[in-house]
């Protein structure tokens, strides 16, 4: 399935209140159901996503808020917990 953009063709408030969440539970070969505007890492780790742009990255040592564009969160890579998406 597709991932859902709920902000295509329109400015991404990333600093702006989110309207939606979801847990997330990284995965190597499934895209999330949406696009999010941010991370958020509770207890803090590695994570490795792809980017709205297609970009494969680790942040090393993330936690709290993560104001990226995500598309994939992998589990391999990503030590992480207490991961949520916003959008």
């Amino acid at each position: 399935m597709p991932i859902i953009d709920d902000w295509s063709g329109v400015f991404s408030p990333i600093n702006g209140p989110a309207t939606h969440a979801a847990e997330v539970i990284p995965n190597d070969n499934n895209d999330l159901t949406h696009l999010c505007s941010a991370l958020l890492i509770g207890i803090s780790g590695n994570v490795r996503v792809v980017t709205h742009g297609n970009e494969t990255v680790t942040f090393i040592d993330a936690i709290g808020i993560l104001p990226i564009r995500v598309r994939r969160v992998f589990a391999t890579g990503t030590t992480a917990l207490g991961i949520v998406a916003v959008w």
